[in-house]
């Protein structure tokens, strides 16, 4: 058999049923044998960083169900991957990566020259500090062997992105597909029930629990079971951002903590006296700088899978090296209570009706109504949101109460601009659902081009651009920090019109002022789901409400709120 065939028949064995790929010569073989074999979906794009976005995107939309896998060709297809490659290691999403490369009798191999082939570039060097596995294959043998173990290794332990970067002469060599390649198993955190027993008398003695659920534990086989566990017992919890991506509304969550996040959330996290972070590293965006003041009342358990994520930024009374998953299944056997006051529940629920409102008095649209018109309107209904970077992710992220059947992704560890779009396509290749893009004008820009893909698929996208005439995160950044000088973040009023670069795409385009015309757009989409792009004209959102100001503790966000007012 061939080798390019070869290759596309493993795929199709490991379940890897959606591939993104902008063809190039040393890929050519790999293409033409994967659509020939028919059982995984090859979707061509316009740049192999939305290629790269786009199968990350399956992981999590599938929630680690299923895996995608993006190819590119040598040189510069290959380097064009790194950013989406970089995304799923730092978010923890499993993807595998393919590269062509030049034939091996054109490698420089230990040559002191910069290039031997055209297009020759050794990517392994490059992408092995954000992969877990990266590999030239040098011989036929060796091709599928090496290709079952990356496709392994990205779904076993902390998952994250796998690279094999293969010559194309091997793809074109014949193999024998009868001799199999072995699945490995790779070395996984197993339950410690005696550590998890310590937990006991810490959680059951606690009054005032609360539960803070990262990235970690929201793609885990057992979650959704478990938080209605959570909620059985009444107990508050609060998120990361990339835990606010799978979390649905109830009255025990309080929404987002940090930075960004809700008052009722950070006001619980310095509030309680039991914190448990399942699955979170707490970075700086969640404590704040002053890591040391994070829940500053209470003890910390920390629950990871990753040990060197263990008392890193935060020291914790209890660390516990396991996985999320074992810990729920620990919690779901019985061996575990939630005690907490009832005047804690009604202490914590009450500071977040109070709080979580409307804090962008006196602009023409506000942030908080239009996200709560997509809650409103999106009720029921299945679906998948995507943000960008920048102040439309902020504001979806403290606002967007999601329900069963709807998950929001976010571009977390690296935040990229450019994610949304062409990860939309990955998420809904993954979901078969709608999808809601939020992106800015400026996120949009970066991989504006796969706007084609979404009308030439015909997909049931709506890309929402959020145009505030800026960089708007960047912009309020320089005003308070640099007198207002915000050189390469506010345009003077320019702008692309988005609304005719949409038409220009072939999307059914329209551009609106005010939320009356943002709700019936929403609730026409909502009737019948379309590659479709609205253009939101804000030009006076430039900020986030509630934020944290450099140097304060989380729960003294600005504006300064009195709550016996409130």
């Amino acid at each position: 058999m061939k080798a390019s065939d070869a290759v596309a028949q493993v795929l199709a064995e490991n379940g890897i049923n959606h591939g993104f790929e902008l063809i190039g010569g040393m890929i050519a073989h790999l293409v033409d044998s994967i659509n020939t074999l028919g059982k995984t979906e090859l979707i061509s794009m316009h740049h192999e960083q939305g290629a790269a976005f786009a199968a990350g995107a399956v992981s999590r939309a599938s929630r680690h169900q299923s895996m995608g896998v993006a190819l590119a060709t040598s040189g510069p297809g290959a380097t064009n991957l790194i950013t989406g490659i970089a995304d799923c290691w730092l978010d923890s999403h499993p993807c595998l990566f393919i590269t062509g490369q030049v034939n091996t009798h054109e490698l420089k191999g230990e040559s002191a020259v910069r290039q031997e082939g055209f297009q020759e570039l050794d990517i392994i060097s490059i992408v092995q500090s954000i992969t877990k596995y990266a590999h030239q294959v040098r011989t036929v043998d060796e091709l599928l062997p090496s290709l079952q173990k990356a496709i392994d290794i990205a779904q076993q332990g902390r998952p994250g992105p796998v690279l094999l970067d293969i010559p194309m002469d091997i793809q074109r060599m014949d193999v024998d597909m009868l001799v199999q390649p072995n699945k490995i198993k790779c070395a996984n955190v197993e339950s410690n029930q005696d550590v998890l027993a310590q937990l006991i008398p810490h959680i059951e003695g606690a009054d005032k629990p609360l539960f803070l659920i990262g990235g970690g534990a929201v793609n885990e086989k057992s979650f959704y079971e478990w938080l209605e566990w959570l909620n059985r017992y009444d107990s508050p919890y609060v998120a990361s951002l990339k835990g606010s991506e799978k979390i649905r509304a109830t009255k025990n969550y309080l929404g987002m903590v940090g930075a960004y996040g809700t008052r009722a959330a950070n006001h619980a996290v310095q509030s309680c006296d039991l914190l448990v972070v399942v699955g979170s590293r707490m970075d700086v965006r969640q404590t704040g700088a002053q890591a040391a003041s994070f829940a500053k009342q209470a003890k910390i358990v920390q629950i990871d899978i990753d040990q060197a994520q263990l008392n890193n930024r935060v020291e914790c009374g209890q660390p516990i090296h396991t996985s999320c998953e074992s810990f729920f299944q620990y919690c779901l056997s019985g061996k575990l209570n939630i005690q907490p006051s009832s005047e804690w529940g009604s202490h914590v629920r009450h500071y977040f009706e109070k709080t979580f409102v409307d804090e962008y008095q006196g602009q023409r649209l506000s942030p908080f109504k239009l996200f709560n018109a997509l809650n409103t309107t999106f009720v029921d209904t299945d679906l998948q949101y995507v943000a960008d970077v920048g102040n439309n992710q902020m504001w979806a992220a403290h606002t967007l109460r999601l329900q069963a059947g709807q998950m929001m992704h976010y571009s977390g560890g690296l935040g990229t601009m450019g994610f949304a779009i062409p990860s939309s396509i990955g998420v809904h290749y993954a979901s078969k659902a709608p999808v809601v893009v939020i992106t800015g004008d400026g996120g949009a820009q970066l991989n504006i081009q796969e706007l084609d893909i979404i009308a030439r698929e015909n997909l049931p996208i709506l890309v929402v651009v959020l145009n505030n005439e800026s960089l708007g995160m960047i912009t309020g950044f320089q005003n308070m920090y640099f007198d207002g000088r915000n050189d390469s973040s506010y345009w003077q009023g320019y702008s692309s019109k988005f609304q005719h670069i949409g038409k220009a795409y072939g999307l059914e385009s329209a551009l609106v002022y005010d939320l009356e015309g943002f709700g019936s757009i929403i609730e026409s989409f909502k009737d019948s789901p379309r590659p479709y792009l609205l253009e939101v004209s804000m030009p006076d959102a430039k900020e986030c409400r509630p934020r944290l100001e450099y140097g304060n503790t989380i729960e003294n966000q600005s504006p300064v709120i009195d709550m016996d007012d409130s």
